[in-house]
């Protein structure tokens, strides 16, 4: 096996800017599909049945295909219409469609935000109906009743299901490679294979970065459900 090639300087950069970028489209990833995936949920579990089933169809399209089909679908469908691409330069939002990484960015976020509503949607349906009966006994209103009593504790039971989320999201930024121009950790271990034929050696290295971080993300998970679930663990007298 040929390992200095790997560590050589200019290829450890490679690998050190495919990092940042992987890094970058994770947590865009995860605050933009974080913020849409709570209006979903909200929306999911409003009661309104015309709103539950157009969202309901968002979910079910999201988690019925591909994620690679959703990133061939922004970036090679929706940025290359001509009636977007006349706009792209003048025109917001639709300059940042020439962005391969605001179309990953796009893609990534629209799938977690899917899965997200689904997971913090199915928390707010199993609250508990006596704390929602005792906050409309303190006078609270339906909003005030979602703001302070069901949403809290559903954002916190949805923790360690959304854990795994975002240990999938990060292992599926490796489609990102898809996108020309967008140099991710796999496409700087694609770049070294073709270049010098190194198939192991340059995809061991990526597949260790993502060990690496696939281990620090779930130890952050690992300290927030620590915090906001201490109150679930049972208590020795």
């Amino acid at each position: 096996m040929s390992w200095d090639v790997i560590f050589e300087p200019q290829h450890l950069l490679m690998y050190g800017q495919g990092l940042l970028t992987t890094l970058s489209l994770l947590l865009s990833s995860l605050v933009a599909g974080g913020v849409l995936a709570l209006l979903v949920a909200l929306g999911l579990t409003s009661g309104n049945w015309l709103l539950e089933r157009l969202l309901g169809s968002f979910t079910y399209f999201v988690r019925g295909t591909p994620l690679l089909i959703q990133v061939y679908l922004i970036y090679y469908g929706l940025a290359q219409l001509e009636w977007i691409q006349a706009r792209w330069d003048q025109i917001w939002p639709w300059t940042y469609f020439k962005q391969p990484f605001f179309c990953a960015l796009l893609a990534f976020a629209l799938n977690t935000a899917g899965y997200t509503a689904e997971i913090v949607a199915g928390a707010i349906r199993e609250t508990a109906q006596g704390e929602v009966e005792a906050a409309r006994a303190m006078g609270m209103g339906r909003w005030k009743i979602m703001a302070r009593v069901v949403l809290p504790g559903a954002l916190r039971r949805s923790l360690p299901p959304y854990c795994n989320e975002a240990v999938m999201l990060l292992h599926a930024t490796t489609l990102a490679s898809a996108v020309p121009a967008l140099t991710d950790i796999t496409a700087v271990a694609s770049r070294i294979y073709s270049d010098f034929y190194l198939p192991f050696e340059a995809y061991l290295a990526a597949a260790v970065l993502y060990l690496c971080v696939t281990f620090a993300l779930i130890g952050c998970f690992r300290l927030l459900e620590k915090h906001f679930l201490a109150y679930l663990v049972p208590r020795t007298h």
